[in-house]
C-alpha cells in the first residue's frame, strides 16, 4: 500500500489539522478527558480524510474506529450502536478493504469508482430494509434507549457501509446522514451525562468531513463519466 501522506493536498492537511484541533479542544475543555473517546475521534476523522482520497488506509482505520466506538456505545447502553459497529460496520469495513485492494484506479493511489447499476440499487434497498427490520427487533428485546433514532442509525450505517464496499460516491452521503442521526443521539445522551458532549462535536466534525468526501468523489465521478463518453 502506498504512503497515504504523499497524496494529501494542502487543503486536506488544513481540514485534518483543523478537525484535530477542534476535537482536542472539545475533549479538554470539559475538564474531564475520556481518552477512549479522544482516540476514537482522532482515528475516525483521519479515516474520513483518507476515505475522501479513496485511500486503503481509510478502511483499516475504520476497523479500529468501529471497535473503539462500540466500546463507547456499550458504556452508555446504546446497544444498537454497539451491535451495528461490531456486527455490521466492522465486517463490512474488512470487506471494503478487500474490495478496494482488488480495484485500484489507474494511478494506483486510490480506489476506482464504480457507477451503481439499477440492480445493485434495488438489492441495496431490499437488503437495507431486511437489516433494519432484523436489528429493530433485536434492539427492542434489549430495551435500547431512543429506539427510533437507533433504528434509523442502523439503516444509514448499513447503506453507508454497503455503498463504501460498492465503491460508490454516495457512501459519503450515507455516512453524513448517519452523522446527523448520531448527533441527535449523543445530544440526548449528554443531557443525562455531560461527559458525552465532546462526542456531539466529534460527529459534527465527522459530518463536515463526510460532505467534503462526497465532493471529492463526485469530482472524480464526473471525470470518469467524461472519459467514458469520450
Amino acid at each position: 500500500m502506498n504512503n497515504p501522506l504523499k497524496t494529501i493536498t494542502k487543503k486536506e492537511w488544513t481540514l485534518w489539522i483543523g478537525s484535530v484541533l477542534v476535537i482536542l479542544f472539545s475533549n479538554f475543555v470539559t475538564g474531564k478527558v475520556d481518552f477512549l473517546m479522544l482516540v476514537a475521534a482522532l482515528v475516525g476523522v483521519t479515516s474520513l480524510v483518507l476515505a475522501a482520497k479513496g485511500n486503503l488506509w481509510a478502511q483499516i482505520l475504520m476497523i479500529v474506529f468501529s471497535i473503539l466506538y462500540a466500546i463507547i456505545s456499550w458504556q452508555f447502553r446504546y446497544w444498537g450502536e454497539m451491535i451495528t459497529y461490531l456486527g455490521m460496520t466492522l465486517p463490512m469495513a474488512v470487506w471494503s478493504l478487500i474490495t478496494w485492494m482488488k480495484n485500484p484506479s489507474e494511478s494506483g493511489n486510490e480506489v476506482a469508482i464504480q457507477m451503481l447499476t439499477r440492480k445493485q440499487f434495488v438489492v441495496l434497498l431490499l437488503t437495507g430494509g431486511l437489516v433494519t427490520a432484523l436489528f429493530y427487533y433485536i434492539l427492542v428485546s434489549l430495551n435500547t434507549p431512543n429506539i427510533l433514532l437507533s433504528t434509523i442509525s442502523i439503516t444509514t450505517s448499513f447503506l453507508a457501509a454497503a455503498l463504501t464496499m460498492l465503491r460508490s460516491s454516495y457512501y459519503a452521503l450515507g455516512y453524513a446522514a448517519n452523522d446527523m442521526v448520531l448527533i441527535i443521539l449523543w445530544v440526548l445522551a449528554s443531557m443525562e451525562n455531560p461527559v458525552y458532549l465532546p462526542v456531539v462535536l466529534n460527529f459534527v466534525i465527522f459530518l463536515l468531513n463526510d460532505l467534503y468526501g462526497f465532493r471529492c468523489w463526485k469530482k472524480r465521478e464526473v471525470c470518469l463519466e467524461m472519459a467514458i463518453d469520450n
